[in-house]
C-alpha cells in the first residue's frame, strides 16, 4: 500500500531533512541532529528506506566541471503516440548520457527533455548523432538556458 507524507512523523520528517543536506552523516551524527538514540534512528532510517520515501543516495557531480556548461531544453512532438512507441522512445532516450530528464508531457509537445551539452556545437552533435536518430520525431523546439535559479535533487520536506 502506497502512503503518502502526511504520514511520516516530525522525527522522520527530521532525519529526511539532514539526510537531503547531508547523506553522507554517520548514524550517530544523523541520530545527535534529529534528537534520537543511534539505534532508533537506525530504525526509523531503514523504515524510511524499505517504504520508499529514501530511494537512493548518489553524489551529485557538478556538469560545468565534466565539460558540460550548457542545458538545453528540448520539446519533441512523435508522429504517433501508440504505446509502444512513446515505450521506445522513452527507452531510446534514457539510454543517451547527455539526457537529464526526459518527462512525457500534456500539452502542444509530447515530450520535454533536460540536456547537458558542450557548448552550441556539442549541441548540434547531440542532435544529429543522437536524438534526430531516434525514429518517430515530427518536430523539435529547443530552449538554451541562461541561469539556473534552483535546481533541488528531490522535493524539499
Amino acid at each position: 500500500m502506497e502512503e503518502n507524507t502526511y504520514n511520516l512523523s516530525a522525527q522522520d520528517r527530521k532525519i529526511l531533512r539532514e539526510l537531503q543536506q547531508n547523506a553522507r552523516l554517520s548514524n550517530a551524527e544523523l541520530a545527535e541532529r534529529v534528537g534520537m538514540s543511534a539505534s532508533a534512528c537506525w530504525n526509523h532510517t531503514r523504515q524510511l528506506e524499505k517504504e520508499g520515501y529514501i530511494q537512493g543516495y548518489v553524489a551529485l557531480i557538478d556538469q560545468k566541471r565534466m565539460g558540460l556548461r550548457d542545458t538545453v531544453l528540448i520539446e519533441v512532438t512523435l508522429n504517433a503516440h501508440e504505446e509502444d512507441t512513446l515505450a521506445r522512445f522513452g527507452a531510446e532516450l534514457a539510454a543517451l548520457p547527455e539526457v537529464l530528464e526526459a518527462h512525457l508531457v500534456s500539452g502542444e509537445y509530447d515530450y520535454l527533455i533536460k540536456v547537458a551539452v558542450d557548448g552550441t556545437a556539442g549541441y548540434e552533435r547531440f542532435l544529429r548523432e543522437k536524438l534526430y536518430k531516434i525514429s518517430g520525431i515530427r518536430h523539435s523546439r529547443s530552449h538554451f538556458t541562461l541561469r539556473c535559479m534552483k535546481s533541488v535533487p528531490s522535493v524539499q520536506v
